[in-house]
């Protein structure tokens, strides 16, 4: 039995199959941790989401911004933007099915025997992992319940407030939240948010560093695996953390990472996120303290 994490897929089907290909996937047996944005901007969202609902037993899946703006527009198509590949998922006949999947998982997983956290965009430096903890299951309890899952879905976007306070209530509270575990990049050592700043490191905002190297972070210890940062390119030196999100979507890779072991695959894709033919090779990494190979 395996247990493997991939990067965002953002509906590139064929470069995961190509993965679980290469590892001898067996959905009987094996696991697959999913760090979020399964869907949009890629060529296969529909079928991406229809594939994993049916391996959904042997997956671990948190939500990503894109997950939820698709649960939004499931709402109201309205909300769709002209760069999104979602309309085929909300007017396919099994939307509905899909969709109550999608609002069942998680914001964060804990596997408490690795001591290893799942997340999409990060965790902030001031929450211990029990905050983190507490502060995911209050927007996974407003994404099951259906009487709060609208005004959830109606008062999750934006920016404000940029830092959390333990004080804040009722929808700018899940919104804080939901920023942190599905937006963030960059931070402040006390949590502050600069959503805007997307590409590497060095382009840090005056007076913030991305979440994962403040020194005083609370989940120092704790391994976290993520994704949601293209940018990086898989690139990230700070024991314990490792960032899986390379880009596929836009002609980079997916990359697959025996969380174990450490070890690490890559399915180059093309710019329209198909996997590229034929399949790179396998890349070997180091254990996931470190980072992967360019």
């Amino acid at each position: 039995m395996a247990t493997y994490a991939v990067g965002d897929l953002q509906g590139c089907l064929e470069a995961l199959q190509c993965l679980l290909k290469q590892v001898a996937f067996d959905p009987t047996k094996d696991r697959l941790w999913l760090v979020g944005d399964l869907v949009n901007r890629g060529p296969q969202s529909l079928e991406t989401l229809r594939f994993l609902h049916g391996i959904r037993e042997s997956l671990v899946c948190v939500l990503g911004n894109h997950d939820l703006h698709l649960l939004a527009a499931g709402q109201n198509i309205e909300r769709l933007k002209k760069a999104d590949t979602l309309r085929e998922i909300i007017e396919a006949p099994d939307c509905a099915e899909l969709l109550d999947w999608l609002r069942q998982q998680k914001l964060m997983h804990y596997d408490e025997q690795r001591n290893i956290a799942l997340v999409h965009a990060g965790v902030p430096p001031q929450w211990s992992l029990r905050k983190a903890l507490k502060c995911a299951a209050e927007v996974e309890t407003a994404l099951r319940d259906d009487n709060l899952f609208p005004a959830y879905l109606d008062g999750m976007y934006g920016n404000d407030p940029a830092k959390w306070d333990n004080d804040l209530k009722g929808i700018a509270r899940l919104r804080v939240i939901t920023n942190y575990f599905t937006r963030m990049r960059f931070c402040t050592a006390e949590g502050k948010l600069d959503l805007k700043s997307k590409e590497g490191l060095d382009t840090a905002p005056a007076g913030y560093k991305p979440w994962f190297q403040h020194k005083d972070r609370k989940t120092k210890g704790l391994k976290i695996i993520f994704g949601h940062w293209a940018a990086l390119e898989g690139q990230c030196n700070e024991p314990g953390i490792s960032a899986l999100d390379t880009g596929c979507v836009w002609g980079g890779a997916l990359t697959l990472m025996n969380v174990d072991s450490g070890e690490r695959i890559a399915c180059k894709c093309d710019a329209q996120g198909h996997a590229a033919v034929p399949p790179v090779a396998p890349r070997i990494s180091e254990p996931s303290s470190a980072s992967a190979p360019r």
